[in-house]
Formats: C-alpha cells, structure tokens, sequence
C-alpha cells in the first residue's frame, strides 16, 4: 500500500508510526526540518514527492494545506485521494475540493487515537473517492462517517468540538458550585456519571486529565479556541444566533491558560482548580 503523509505535527506525526506498525511506510513531508528529523516514514524532498494513490493531510491551516495543494495535486497519480485531516473553515475547504479529488476529514480522538488506529473520521467529498481511500484509512479510524458534500466533515467537527468546548466549561463552573457548596468533583463526579448530566467532559476528560493533573491529552487550549473560532465564524456566515455556545467560547477566550497548555486547563480553571 503506497500513501504519502505531509504534515507530522502531534497528530500527523501519531497516524505516520501507527502506519508503520501497521506495515506501511508512508512518503513523509513537513515544512519543519525538525519534524522531517523525527519522522517516522521515508522522508520525501517536498510536497510532491509524497504523491500516492492516497496522501493525507495534517496541518495546522488553510494557508499551509494551500500552499501544499499547489504543489502535490499535479503529481497526484490518477485517481489519487487527497485525504485532509486539518479542522478548517468549511468555505475554504469547498475550494480546495474543486481543484480534484479533495476529502475534508478530520477527525477526534486526539494524538492517542491516532496511536491506536481508533480515531473517528468525518469525512465530506465524493463518495467514490472515499471508497478509494477506505482501506488507507481504516489503519487509522475505526469509525469513518461520510457526513456529506465537501465541507460537510468540516461542518461536523466544528459543531462536535463546539459542543466539547461548551461542555468542558460548563462542567467546570457546576463542579465550581459544587465545591463551594462542600461536596469537591472527586465525591461529584461518580454521580454525575451515574445520572443524566454526565457528558464526555465528566466521563473522560475530568476523570483521565484534570483529576490526576497530568493534563496529557495532547490537544492544545490554542487549538481548541482555533477550532471555536472558527465555529463562531461558521455560525456567523449562516446566520445562526448561538447563545449559550457564545457564552461557552467567551469563557474560553477569557481563561488565563495560554495556548501552548492542554486543553483541559480551562475546565480545571473554571472549577477553581487552576
């Protein structure tokens, strides 16, 4: 199986050592030469050189899976799949996918996901182009939803990392309330994840991260408020009035926790744990 891989930041640099512990050695690109250092996979001498029958995509914005599209698609093979992992804009990811055969696809699960080969993908494009790329990316998704036309997968991530944003903070300020009313997240978490208010913020994260203060995840407070921003932008080119979410992102921008940490922080921060 022949597939190109540009891009080795957490998440890109995770999906490349998953293929080869899977027995595929991925053509391997980035822009920095200390993430080309580190690898794994064979070192391609640019965007080009990674072209294959399938190349994936894990970059950190529009501007930089642009600047990679102007030189990988003319030496993409015929019926080749650009598979782009990246959470963008849903208006700019349209535009790459009228240049040829462009699936948006990011995906959630976090660098651990993409380690173990269990990471969901949702993926926007044509259908056909997917069925091509299936058998890449099942090495590592175990979950690959075709949402719908281009853009669509950058649609549902930003509305799934929304609600992941707004749960994560409102998970901080009622066990806030909780604590000051005597009862700290250790004695409430066990029965909020036993009852109806339990989310993914109460079962995974409070219990995997902020509770041992390990803060491990892998995924940035930055990036979380990038991908926010972005649904705000989203939200306000259809029109879409969001109030609580609004409330939620605010909450977020205003956190003291800066970009570089993990973004667990910011529910430790609005639980008063910070």
């Amino acid at each position: 199986m022949d597939i190109g891989l540009i891009g080795l930041g957490q998440m890109g640099g995770a999906m490349a050592r998953r293929l080869v512990e899977c027995g595929v050695v991925p053509r391997v690109w980035d822009a920095a030469a200390g993430a080309r250092a580190r690898g794994p996979g064979r070192v391609a001498d640019g965007p080009a050189g990674c072209a294959a029958p399938v190349v994936i995509l894990s970059l950190p914005d529009a501007g930089a899976v642009a600047s990679v599209l102007v030189a990988l698609l003319p030496a993409m093979p015929p019926g080749g799949v650009v598979v782009d992992t990246s959470t963008l804009d849903p208006m700019a990811v349209r535009e790459f996918a009228a240049r040829g055969a462009y699936l948006d696809a990011p995906v959630s699960g976090g660098p651990a996901g993409a380690a173990a080969g269990t990471l969901a993908m949702m993926v926007g494009g044509d259908a056909a182009a997917l069925d091509r790329a299936r058998p890449a990316l099942e090495h590592l998704a175990t979950r690959i939803i075709h949402v719908g036309g281009p853009g669509a997968g950058q649609v549902a991530k930003l509305v799934n990392n929304l609600l992941v944003a707004t749960h994560l903070a409102a998970a901080g300020e009622a066990l806030r309330l909780g604590s000051a009313a005597g009862v700290p997240p250790e004695a409430l978490l066990p029965v909020i994840n036993a009852a109806s208010g339990r989310s993914a913020a109460t079962e995974v994260n409070w219990p995997r991260w902020v509770l041992p203060g390990g803060f491990g995840s892998g995924f940035t407070a930055g990036l979380m408020r990038k991908d926010v921003r972005l649904a705000l932008g989203l939200a306000a080119a259809t029109g879409t009035p969001l109030g609580t979410c609004a409330a939620a992102a605010a909450a977020w921008e205003a956190a003291a926790v800066p970009d570089q940490e993990d973004f667990n922080r910011v529910s430790a921060v609005l639980a008063g744990r910070g």
